[in-house]
C-alpha cells in the first residue's frame, strides 16, 4: 500500500523484456473517473472453466437493444447461439443504460472464442477469451507465483535494522515488499484502527502451502512444484527472523513509504503521516496468528518429497508453538485498543487448527474450539458476523472471506460431530446470507455487496447507522486507507467453493457446489479479470486492457494484480463508481499491486482447480 509519490515507474530493459514475455496482450488504459459511455460486452479477458459458469454483461446506452448472442471462434464460425437476457433496471454506476447476461455456460468447447452482439446499429465484438478444463490455472498459475519471486524484497540493509524506541537491532532479511510502490513489509498494518488489519506477508507462505494442498497435482503436472515449495520456505524463513526470542513476531518494517530521510526500522505506524509506534509486537490479529499458521503448514510441507526436510520442519514447528504459546498467554495485550476482536478469532484459529494438524496434540483442538466457538457467537441475526462485542458490522477490504474459511478448515478436521455440525450451521448461514445481500440489488455484475457502517470522525465514533453496498466505505477508522477489493472478492470466492463444498455439496455441478454458488465465486473472479464497467483485467500481463502507469503506483509486474475499482471520490459511504480518476498521487488507490491481491488469488484459482 502506497502514499507517497516517490515512486519509480516502470522503465529498464528487465520491463521491456517481461512485457515481451507476457502471456497475453498488455494495454494500457486511460484513467477514467466514470465508466465508459459507448456499447461494451464486459467479460472474464483471461480464462473460463469448460464446465463452469460462464457469462457476460452486455451494456448498451440508452436508444439501442439486442435480443441475442453468438459465441464464435477463431475461424470464425459461430459455435454457440442464444437469447440475451435483460436484468432489472440498474442506475447506481451510470444513468441511461440497459445490462443484459449473455450465459453460455451450456457450451464445453475448448479454445479461443470472442461474443458478437447485434444492437440495430452495429455489431459488438468481445474481446478474445480461453475456454477449457481447468483453464484458470493453466493460464495463470505460473505467473502468479512468478510474482512473487520477483517481489521478493533483497536488500541486505535489512539483515540490521534497529527496532524502534530502542537500541536493540535485528536481522529482518528477505520477504517481499508489500506492493509496487511500496518497498515496506508487513506482517500486517492499519492496527491503529483495530477492525481492518489485513494479513500480508504471513498470508503468502500459508495460502501458498494450501493452494498446494488443494491442487498439488496441477502444480506437479504444470512443474510449479518445486518454484512454490521455494517460495513458501523463502517465506517462512522470513516469519523466523522476525520471531523475537520472547515469543512475538515484530509486525512492521516501515520506511514511511521511502520518504527521504525516514529510518527504515522495525516498527508499527498510525495515520497518514505513518507516524512510528512502539507498538510493534504483533498480536494474533496482527499478522501474528497467521505467521503461526504458515509456520505450521510450511513445516508439513517441509516433509514432502522435494521438501528441505525433517530438521527444517522442526524448526518451523518449534517456532510455531512457541509463538502460539506466548499469544495464547498474552490474551490481547498487544491489540492496540487492548480487546480481541473478529480478526483475532478467526487468525488463531487457523494457527491452532494448522498447529493440531501438524502435531496431533489435544491442546490445539481444544484452542480452536474456543476460538471456532467465538467466532460462531459473532454471527448476527442478518447472516453476517458483527467485528466487536457490540454490533459493528465485519467489513473488511481484503479478507472479507476469512470467518468462514477458518471455520471450514476447523469443521473438516473436528472429530465431535455436534461440534463440526455447529461450524457447519454458521458456515450455511452466513454464505446465504451473502448471497441473499449481493442479489438484494439490481446487480448486473454480481459484484459481493457488504454491510458496513461509516466513521464520525467529529464524534470520534461510528455513525450507528447500518448500510449496505458494493464497496468499502471511505469514511472509516482508518482516517485515510480504501482501495480497490480484488483481495477481497478472491477470498470470498475461496470461501464460497471450500464452504460451500461443506455445507452445499453438488459433486455433479461446477466446482462441486451448488449452482448459486460456483455462479458467485465465478462473478467476483471474473470481475478482477475484466469482467467490470472499465473493461480492466487486473491481472497484469492478460487480457486486452490493463491498469496504466503510476507514479504513485510503483512498479507493474506480470502477475501482480492492481487493487481495482472502487466506489466514487467524495462518497464517504463509498456509493457511484470510479477508477484511476487521478491526480496521480491518489491514483495508488486503483492501480498499485498488492501483495495479498495475487496471494488470495492464486489460493482461490487452486481451489477451483482442485484436484479430483
Amino acid at each position: 500500500m502506497a502514499f507517497s509519490l516517490r515512486r519509480s515507474i516502470l522503465t529498464g530493459p528487465a520491463t521491456a523484456l517481461a512485457l515481451l514475455m507476457a502471456p497475453l496482450n498488455v494495454a494500457m488504459a486511460k484513467s477514467a473517473g466514470a465508466p465508459p459511455v459507448a456499447a461494451s460486452i464486459h467479460v472474464n479477458q483471461v480464462a473460463l472453466e469448460r464446465s463452469g459458469p460462464k457469462a457476460a454483461v452486455v451494456d448498451l446506452p440508452e436508444g439501442q437493444s439486442a435480443s441475442a448472442f453468438r459465441l464464435v471462434d477463431s475461424t470464425g464460425e459461430s459455435v454457440f447461439q442464444a437469447a440475451l437476457v435483460a436484468t432489472p433496471v440498474f442506475r447506481e454506476w451510470g444513468k441511461h443504460r440497459h445490462y443484459y447476461q449473455a450465459d453460455f455456460s451450456a457450451f464445453e468447447g475448448s479454445g479461443s472464442f470472442h461474443l458478437e452482439v447485434d444492437t440495430g446499429v452495429g455489431t459488438l465484438k468481445s474481446v478474445p477469451v480461453t475456454i477449457g478444463r481447468q483453464a484458470l490455472f493453466a493460464v495463470t498459475a505460473k505467473a502468479l507465483l512468478d510474482y512473487f519471486k520477483a517481489n521478493r524484497y533483497l536488500d541486505e540493509g535489512d539483515h540490521h535494522i534497529r527496532i524502534f524506541g530502542t537500541n536493540r537491532f535485528v536481522d529482518v532479511w528477505g520477504g517481499w515488499k508489500d506492493a509496487g510502490g511500496d518497498n515496506g513489509k508487513y506482517f500486517s498494518h492499519l492496527s491503529y484502527a483495530n477492525f481492518f488489519n489485513p494479513q500480508q506477508t504471513p498470508l503468502v507462505p500459508w495460502a501458498l502451502a494450501k493452494s498446494y494442498e488443494a491442487a498439488s497435482g496441477r502444480f506437479k503436472a504444470a512443474g510449479l512444484d518445486q518454484a512454490l515449495f521455494e517460495e513458501v520456505m523463502w517465506g517462512a524463513d522470513y516469519l523466523m527472523r522476525n520471531l523475537d526470542p520472547e515469543g512475538y513476531f515484530y509486525m512492521t518494517v516501515f520506511d514511511r513509504w521511502g520518504t527521504p530521510g525516514a529510518e527504515r526500522v522495525v516498527t508499527a505506524y498510525t495515520g497518514i503521516d505513518g507516524v512510528y509506534t512502539r507498538d510493534y509486537r504483533a498480536a494474533f490479529r496482527e499478522g501474528g496468528g497467521m505467521a503461526i499458521a504458515a509456520l505450521a503448514r510450511a513445516s508439513r510441507l517441509a516433509r514432502e518429497p522435494g521438501g528441505p526436510g525433517a530438521e527444517t520442519a522442526d524448526r518451523y514447528l518449534t517456532g510455531a508453538e512457541r509463538a502460539f504459546a506466548h499469544l495464547d498467554a498474552t490474551h490481547g495485550a498487544y491489540c492496540d485498543d487492548g480487546r480481541e476482536n473478529i480478526i483475532d478469532d478467526y487468525t488463531a484459529l487457523e494457527a491452532a487448527v494448522e498447529l493440531y494438524q501438524s502435531t496431533g496434540k489435544p491442546m490445539y483442538l481444544e484452542a480452536a474450539r474456543t476460538r471456532a466457538a467465538s467466532l460462531e457467537a459473532r454471527l448476527g441475526p442478518d447472516g453476517w458476523f458483527i467485528a466487536d462485542d457490540g454490533d459493528r458490522p465485519f467489513y473488511h477490504g481484503a479478507d472479507a472471506g476469512f470467518p468462514v474459511l477458518a471455520l471450514s478448515d476447523y469443521a473438516r478436521l473436528e472429530p465431535d460431530a455436534a461440534k463440526a455440525d455447529a461450524a457447519k450451521a454458521v458456515i450455511a448461514k452466513a454464505l446465504k446470507a451473502q448471497l441473499a445481500l449481493t442479489d438484494a440489488v439490481a446487480n448486473p455484475f454480481g459484484y459481493a455487496r457488504q454491510a458496513f457502517e461509516t466513521y464520525d470522525f467529529k464524534h470520534h465514533k461510528l455513525s450507528g447507522k447500518p448500510q449496505v453496498g458494493f464497496f468499502l466505505p471511505h469514511a472509516n477508522e482508518t482516517g485515510y486507507w480504501w482501495q480497490g477489493e480484488s483481495a477481497r472478492l478472491a477470498s470470498l470466492a475461496t470461501a464460497a467453493i471450500v464452504g460451500g463444498r461443506l455445507v452445499m455439496p453438488d459433486a455433479a455441478a461446477a466446482y462441486g457446489v451448488k449452482a448459486s454458488l460456483a455462479d458467485f465465486a465465478q462473478h467476483q473472479l471474473d470481475w478482477t479479470l475484466g469482467r467490470n464497467p472499465y473493461d480492466i483485467c487486473m491481472l497484469y500481463g492478460f487480457g486486452g486492457k490493463n491498469p496504466p502507469a503510476s507514479e504513485s503506483g510503483g512498479d507493474m509486474d506480470v502477475g501482480g494484480i492492481s487493487n481495482g475499482i472502487t466506489g466514487a471520490k467524495g462518497s464517504d459511504e463509498g456509493r457511484g463508481i470510479t477508477f484511476a480518476p487521478g491526480p496521480d498521487e491518489e491514483n495508488w488507490r486503483w492501480v498499485e499491486q498488492w501483495l495479498p491481491h495475487s496471494t488470495w488469488f492464486l489460493l482461490a484459482v487452486s481451489t477451483l482447480s482442485a484436484d479430483n
